[in-house]
């Protein structure tokens, strides 16, 4: 009898004690959150687009701790899943890239490494491929809109535009990078400028749509110092490096105390090349955490580096289909990467020397005329494939006077 009733009194005890937590309540990590606020980068005091050593902070962290951006699509748009072709013309390019951050790294100081590693990306269900006009590798050929909605999951992206093909998730931060410092500001200035002189392809600083208003937009502060967010340097930035997937660690130098990291223009995948000027641009929730390396800055010289393991493997395709291009054209044709050099040799060749350039062209456009013919889709169909699935790789430098490269298409996308 009295067993019985010790037993009944601790059945009674545990149903009056508290219930126990799961495991969904036990936290082992601390999190900073920086969170988007607003439609548009304009509406959001944690967003930029344009880079300069006078931009705040706008959160800190610890080294150890996991960050987490919410961030917006690459060309800070209105596009949504019922878009069409004219919505790709309404977009103004000088809003692009809008970036969540920066964040002051607490310990890290100029001359310091910032190891960035990539934990998560939680992708929104959207995203889109667009060809905008003017824009891209093969933008010559290329010189109406068009533009792929794509539903994305953690698995996969289909499309009503490109049907038949079904992308799996590959995502990575297009954009990424820490603020540059006084004297890269000014030396990256001086060199871009140089290049615009003689003709060549450089965005200057330009303070329409420039965020945050108050240091680049038209009163600003230093609008005359603001280095746009299209081209990549040495800071990292627009680097669109489709194998800075989960699990790889970007190093990248401290150009400012704090390091100023911001992250945005998530990728959801990515052919090597991204050769129509977007791959599947989605908004998203990216998660990373960072490592200070004291004194290590100097080893970045041309650019950021970045390690990894086996994760890179996933991106190999099971099965493929490629083409090979020489540095071979029409004579009498000007290639829109050299006219600026102004050149009397170059435009009657049908054969250029030593042109890496000039031979990806040849494998793209022999690879977009496959996928024509043999897969059935138009020429604007198979750019899209190209720009979000198919890889182009250098084969040799050193076979003079012909480099190859080649263009990789993976074919179990086309598997149902």
């Amino acid at each position: 009898m009295k067993q019985l009733l010790f037993v009944f009194s601790s059945a009674l005890a545990m149903l009056a004690a508290p219930a126990l937590a799961d495991t969904t309540d036990v936290k082992t990590q601390s999190t900073v959150y920086v969170n988007k606020r607003g439609d548009h980068c304009a509406d959001d005091p944690n967003c930029l687009n344009r880079y300069h050593y006078a931009i705040k902070p706008v959160a800190r962290a610890k080294p150890g701790q996991l960050i987490r951006y919410q961030t917006r699509d690459a060309l800070d748009s209105d596009l949504n899943v019922n878009s069409e072709a004219k919505d790709v013309l309404s977009i103004d390019l000088n809003l692009v890239h809008p970036i969540t951050g920066p964040v002051h790294i607490e310990g890290a100081r100029r001359g310091d490494l910032l190891a960035v590693t990539l934990i998560d990306i939680e992708p929104d269900e959207y995203g889109y491929t667009t060809i905008v006009p003017g824009f891209g590798f093969l933008r010559d050929l290329y010189p109406d809109p068009f533009i792929a909605n794509w539903k994305v999951n953690r698995m996969e992206a289909v499309s009503d535009e490109i049907p038949g093909v079904r992308i799996p998730m590959n995502a990575f931060m297009g954009t990424v990078g820490t603020l540059p410092g006084k004297p890269e500001v000014k030396a990256w200035l001086e060199r871009e400028t140089k290049l615009g002189a003689a003709g060549g392809i450089a965005l200057p600083p330009q303070a329409t749509g420039a965020m945050p208003a108050a240091v680049c937009g038209p009163n600003g502060t230093h609008k005359a110092e603001c280095l746009r967010t299209i081209p990549p340097r040495e800071n990292g930035g627009n680097m669109d490096v489709k194998q800075m997937v989960v699990g790889t660690t970007l190093l990248l130098p401290c150009y400012v105390d704090g390091c100023g990291l911001f992250i945005g223009d998530v990728h959801y995948a990515q052919g090597d090349g991204e050769v129509a000027g977007t791959a599947i641009e989605i908004g998203g929730e990216v998660t990373v955490r960072t490592e200070i390396r004291k004194g290590m800055g100097s080893i970045i010289k041309s650019g950021p580096h970045f390690e990894g393991g086996s994760q890179i493997k996933a991106l190999e395709p099971d099965r493929f289909y490629a083409t090979v291009g020489y540095p071979i054209k029409d004579a009498g044709v000007d290639l829109p990467y050299t006219t600026y050099l102004d050149s009397k040799k170059l435009k009657p060749l049908s054969n250029l020397s030593e042109d890496l350039t000039a031979a990806a062209r040849a494998s793209l456009v022999e690879m977009i005329g496959w996928l024509v013919k043999t897969k059935g889709y138009t020429r604007q169909q198979a750019y899209v494939i190209t720009s979000v699935a198919c890889d182009i790789r250098i084969g040799n430098l050193v076979d003079l006077p012909n480099y190859a490269v080649s263009t990789i298409c993976p074919l179990e996308i086309f598997d149902h």
